[in-house]
């Protein structure tokens, strides 16, 4: 998630409208070798959307990302969205619990090192154990692709538990950088609600 809006080093004191911010990339450099996470009880299905429409990935987007302050895509462009969405490289699997969307992942394959670009369970569904299963199965399902290695990202704004359960799953941090971004709240881009364990600057 860490692109352009990310452009300046961490600095204190942070200025008014901006906030500091950790991201840390990892690598699994080959597939897991341990068992599969068995499926959790329940009508659980894995859909690919072939290709999302961008509504329905914005529903998804915007939904799973409100509280840790997702914001890239909602700054991008509708045209540019769609071409990468819409890339046949580009694969977006949704999670459906009893016939609603729970979550969803986004496979970026479009070079060789392969992109979890994004990954994360809508909050009704957070706390039902859906996650080390529903991980484990975007990650088996990249390594099937067969590509060189396989890449996340995760940062300090996003869920407490996220950067231990990628490493718990095989991921392995190969670097950390501190970043300063624009607040997407104050900017209008995610209302002031949402992030509420991450105290605007103003």
């Amino acid at each position: 998630m860490a692109q352009d809006f990310l452009n300046q080093p961490a600095a204190s004191p942070v200025p008014p409208g901006h906030l500091p911010v950790i991201v840390t990339y990892l690598e699994m450099a080959s597939p897991p070798d341990r068992p599969a996470v068995p499926k959790p009880p329940g009508d659980l299905a894995l859909v690919r959307a072939n290709p999302p429409t961008w509504s329905f990935y914005r529903y998804l987007y915007d939904t799973v990302g409100e509280p840790w302050l997702w914001h890239e895509r909602r700054r991008m462009p509708r045209k540019e969205l769609e071409r990468s969405i819409h890339d046949p490289r580009v694969e977006v699997w949704v999670l459906y619990v009893d016939g609603t969307p729970a979550g969803y992942f986004e496979l970026d394959g479009r070079a060789p090192e392969m992109d979890l670009a994004y990954f994360g369970l809508i909050p009704d569904f957070i706390g039902r154990k859906l996650g080390p299963w529903f991980l484990d199965s975007a990650i088996r399902m990249a390594w099937e692709r067969k590509p060189k290695t396989l890449l996340v990202n995760t940062c300090s704004f996003d869920h407490p538990k996220a950067l231990g359960l990628y490493q718990k799953m095989g991921f392995v941090p190969i670097r950390h950088v501190a970043r300063r971004i624009r607040d997407p709240r104050v900017d209008g881009f995610l209302p002031r609600s949402a992030g509420a364990h991450i105290p605007i600057v103003e």
